[in-house]
């Protein structure tokens, strides 16, 4: 029987444990001479793309377990009713499922015309038969938890690592404690429309966790798609030495994606820079130090703005409030 390549890798990697926590960073992998090569020089190059194989394998794990639980406990529950499985699931499943009426057809139809663009009669039955589908499948998820509810399960599988980046912070501008223990560095694009939309949603973020979040600030000016990001990352620091680093930026993301050079200057003199911003700016002093956090977001493999690190782990896009305070409150949890 023909195995995918993909399946004999994957059991290579199971078998070796590699979705579970990755051995001591000290652990010595190749010896070049004199030079020895260990685990956390392959984690510092190419960590990221480690921990998403790693979290794909144990997702796939995870899938495989909840599957087999299923089939265990409707195999138990259909012996201890003297029934098969087929016939169990008829009676708890199938029988349990509401006909689909026209009216159910007829607005998954309209909903999707446009996408669809076929006459509503040559796709009548695959429509019916995709909502019936549906269907069993929400029953049978329903009953299977109703079974797991009323099981005494053990499970052993362990998820992967959190990976946490190392992310130099060394003289970035910042919001909040000194010392939160939480430190939350976004990288930023002020041309970027999604890095605007989000700015509510961090303040919020300072709001809710007062003294317990540290926000700091990171330029990743994407100039292929945003040409006006990257004087702006400069003429931001350029405030940020007259003390107004904070207030300047949110004058740029309220008025972007007018980001032109005359805009910045104006922009300078209403939150009342003196003339040496002028010259700042004009003397391009910020261009190296804007173009090192560049580099560096490529060596983290940040492919977008905004992307975040809160305490090393990384989550990326204009999220609501919820998807950071989840992982903020876990974080928090390890502190106490």
């Amino acid at each position: 029987m023909y195995k995918s390549p993909f399946f004999f890798l994957l059991g290579l990697f199971l078998f070796a444990g590699w979705s579970c926590r990755p051995a001591n960073d000290s652990e010595k992998l190749a010896e070049v001479d004199q030079t020895i090569i260990t685990r956390a020089d392959i984690e510092r190059s190419a960590g990221k793309q480690l921990s998403n194989l790693r979290q794909q394998v144990y997702q796939l794990e995870k899938q495989k377990l909840d599957e087999s639980i299923g089939a265990a406990l409707v195999s138990q529950e259909a012996k201890n009713r003297n029934l098969s499985v087929s016939t169990l699931l008829e009676q708890e499943v199938d029988a349990k499922v509401s006909a689909v009426s026209e009216e159910e057809i007829r607005a998954l139809f309209e909903s999707n015309k446009e996408r669809i663009q076929v006459d509503f009669e040559k796709v009548h039955d695959q429509i019916r038969d995709y909502l019936r589908n549906q269907k069993i499948a929400a029953r049978k998820t329903e009953y299977f938890e109703s079974l797991r509810s009323k099981a005494k399960i053990v499970t052993f599988l362990k998820p992967p690592a959190i990976r946490r980046a190392e992310v130099s912070i060394t003289g970035a501008p910042f919001k909040g404690a000194e010392k939160a223990p939480v430190t939350m560095v976004k990288f930023e694009d002020f041309q970027c429309p999604f890095c605007k939309s989000v700015q509510p949603t961090l303040a919020a973020v300072l709001k809710k966790y007062d003294g317990k979040v540290r926000l700091v600030h990171k330029d990743l000016p994407l100039e292929q798609i945003h040409p006006q990001a990257q004087l702006a990352a400069e003429a931001s620091r350029c405030a940020g030495e007259q003390g107004k680093f904070w207030e300047y930026h949110d004058t740029l993301y309220g008025n972007a994606p007018k980001l032109g050079e005359a805009e910045l200057k104006t922009y300078a003199k209403n939150i009342g820079l003196n003339a040496s911003f002028d010259q700042c700016l004009a003397s391009g002093k910020y261009k190296a130090s804007v173009q090192k956090d560049l580099s560096e977001g490529g060596q983290l493999g940040i492919t977008g703005t905004p992307t975040f690190f809160i305490n090393g782990r990384e989550i990326s896009g204009a999220l609501p409030l919820e998807s950071f305070a989840a992982i903020i409150d876990e974080e928090l949890a390890q502190t106490k």
